[in-house]
């Protein structure tokens, strides 16, 4: 039997029964016997690293109990007892910490930097806050779909500094979203006691700033966490909005386990260890009847046998071997939309890019029910570009939001709506704002699928490009940033009749697709499109003028200055327009340049580390034989995008591209 703490805390059983009051003791028991085996495997040298959550079971156990069984949680990684709590094979829990290919993740990521649909868990990743935003998504799609449920978000005090952490209690408060912030103020982030955190009495204090109802708990009060999370999650059923909680616990060890505790002073620890939630809820159940020394180590052995067996079994699997196929095939999910070519007899007024855009907004909505479109003044006022006007009047406000100024939250909340089957859709005021949401769209879009399986249908617009006196906070052409990473898909069109097909497209994708729209061209070009919904295959370059001098490899604006620059110089030039950044037609690429023997790469992002580089690297490596001449590039100035116009022109590529095309003629 567990040594009795002199603390005694105060259990109100209320209409509880014996058996749910028995249930939540193997509940609480059964995250603490696993963290002591872990302790001693970690030792012994057979697991690599552990965060306990010592002292903190009340917590995840009393919320994940009161919940209904389909309701979302997002957990942290002192939060064992959601996952056991939801009754997760204890073999797969196990392979998944020793890195095995029975684990959630195949190996590819540690502890609880997973996510299973199977029970309704999503855990989190090393960055602590964006998974909040995540539960705003899948609140929001709860609530639009009208079936009365919550969805909960951990957090410790240290992660409450994020701003991850205060964009989504907003956007919740706003939206009046079914979300239950527990934070688990256990004293200290890492090393940093609460004091050197914030200033204000308790984090529950901040729920009045958001207009959202907060309270303080007993986080070590196994039946006070239970019956409070009952409680509010009944309510917020009934009236979906959100509500703060706040529970006082301690770290009884380390951030982790290689950290200590010698940070912590000795009489708060001792302090604490009265106060133990497993100790204080045994010693009152047998109070009252409900164990006895028998029973304790009859429900004690059952378990430590339940975890011996499973770890035995997922010790014994075989280490994760690389196969390098189905890596590389699990970056995306697989997208089994076939392109859908325009009706034969459609008609074909001239739209420009703009209308292009915008005619393609209103079909996908129009195909798609579940499709959410997001982001800053795009309801009643159209967006500051005008794209989405009118959209709110045909489709209602729950489908096109104005979102508050927060990127990483809205980006956050689309992935969400998308474990809910929901399609959705961000607009960036401009690409440059995208930094504001950068950690969620290459840490959590980028790699959900990678990760654990989750698809991510998350359609981000970004409005790219200089030349039109916007100064280097509204003209970057960053496209580069993302092109670099695995899991997303990046297309930016040249043209009205590329930009309305590969907008659907993006839309039909199950992968999160960034889609890029040059500012100056959605007013200045114009073309034939077809009035009704096509589609054009992601992935797929498209020759926009035959040559046979040389290749221009370019995309967006640079199409245009490819065609002008060409026709003034009286180059007969290919012009091959990518369309599709990642993943590039490399297939496209190699047909060019076995064509012409010669290549010119031209885009509008900077030279250094752009796009045009890694394009002529892929050529020199494996298609050299076929070179004529060196492979050149034109591209913008090493600087920020200047304001003046004289600045701006000289940061323009365009009359660099003149030189080197005609350079590249005379080979």
């Amino acid at each position: 039997m567990l040594t009795a703490p002199t603390h005694r805390m105060d259990f109100k059983r209320r209409k509880l029964t014996n058996e749910t009051l028995l249930s939540l003791y193997r509940e609480i028991l059964k995250p603490r016997l696993i963290e002591e085996k872990m302790l001693i495997l970690l030792r012994q040298g057979k697991i690599s690293k552990w965060f306990s959550g010592i002292g903190q079971e009340a917590i995840a156990v009393g919320v994940t109990s009161a919940l209904l069984p389909d309701e979302f949680l997002f957990p942290m990684h002192r939060n064992l007892g959601v996952f056991t709590t939801r009754k997760l094979p204890l073999e797969a829990l196990f392979a998944q910490w020793q890195g095995k290919d029975d684990g959630f993740t195949k190996g590819r990521d540690r502890s609880f930097h997973f996510g299973t649909f199977d029970y309704n868990i999503v855990g989190m990743i090393s960055h602590l806050g964006p998974q909040l935003a995540l539960a705003d998504g899948v609140a929001l799609a709860s609530k639009l779909a009208a079936e009365a449920r919550v969805a909960v978000a951990f957090s410790g005090d240290g992660g409450t500094s994020e701003g991850d952490f205060h964009e989504a209690l907003n956007v919740a408060a706003v939206w009046d979203l079914p979300v239950l912030f527990i934070i688990e103020n256990n004293g200290y982030g890492l090393s940093t006691p609460v004091n050197e955190q914030f200033r204000c009495e308790h984090l529950a204090d901040r729920g009045a700033g958001y207009g959202m109802k907060s309270v303080v708990i007993d986080g070590n009060n196994l039946l006070e966490v239970y019956t409070t999370i009952a409680a509010l999650s009944a309510e917020m059923r009934e009236t979906p909005h959100p509500v703060m909680v706040e529970c006082m616990t301690f770290r009884m060890r380390g951030h982790e386990e290689a950290s200590g505790v010698k940070y912590v002073p000795k009489a708060l620890l001792e302090e604490w260890a009265t106060k133990d939630p497993v100790q204080q809820y045994e010693q009152y159940l047998s109070k009252e009847g409900l164990l006895g020394e028998a029973s304790i180590a009859a429900i004690r052995k059952e378990i430590k046998d339940e975890i011996n067996e499973a770890w035995n079994f997922a010790v014994g699997k075989p280490q994760v071997t690389a196969n390098r196929g189905r890596e590389l095939a699990d970056v995306y999910a697989p997208n089994t939309q076939k392109p859908q070519p325009p009706i034969p007899a459609s008609p074909r007024p001239v739209k420009r890019y703009v209308d292009a855009i915008a005619d393609g907004l209103r079909l996908a909505m129009q195909k798609h029910s579940n499709l959410v479109l997001m982001g800053q003044d795009i309801a009643e006022y159209g967006g500051v570009f005008k794209i989405t006007q009118g959209l709110v009047e045909e489709f209602g406000k729950e489908r096109v939001r104005n979102t508050p100024i927060c990127e990483s939250a809205i980006v956050g909340a689309a992935l969400g709506l998308s474990f809910k089957g929901y399609k959705a859709m961000v607009e960036m005021q401009f690409a440059d704002f995208a930094t504001c949401g950068f950690n969620q769209i290459v840490n959590n879009l980028a790699k959900t699928h990678y990760r654990w399986g989750a698809t991510a249908g998350v359609v981000v617009r970004m409005p790219a490009g200089g030349g039109v006196g916007a100064g280097p906070f509204h003209s970057q052409s960053n496209e580069a940033w993302f092109a670099h990473t695995p899991g997303l898909k990046v297309v930016f069109p040249a043209s009205p009749y590329d930009a309305k097909g590969l907008l659907l497209a993006a839309f039909e994708d199950p992968n999160p697709v960034l889609f890029f729209e040059h500012k100056a061209l959605y007013r200045s070009i114009s073309e034939e499109v077809p009035e009704g919904y096509y589609t054009i295959e992601i992935g797929k370059a498209r020759v926009v003028r035959p040559g046979q001098a040389l290749s221009v490899i370019t995309y967006g604006m640079g199409v245009e200055w490819a065609k002008k620059v060409c026709e003034e110089e009286g180059i007969d030039a290919e012009i091959l327009d990518l369309r599709t950044l990642l993943p590039l037609d490399y297939d496209a690429i190699t047909e060019t340049v076995k064509k012409t023997n010669k290549i010119i790469i031209l885009h509008e992002d900077t030279l250094t580390g752009g796009l045009g580089g890694e394009i002529s690297a892929y050529i020199s490596e494996h298609l050299f034989e076929y070179l004529d001449a060196p492979v050149l590039r034109a591209a913008s100035l090493d600087t920020p995008v200047p304001f003046a116009q004289p600045l701006e022109q000289d940061f323009m590529p365009v009359e660099r591209f003149r030189v080197q095309l005609n350079k590249l003629n005379t080979f």
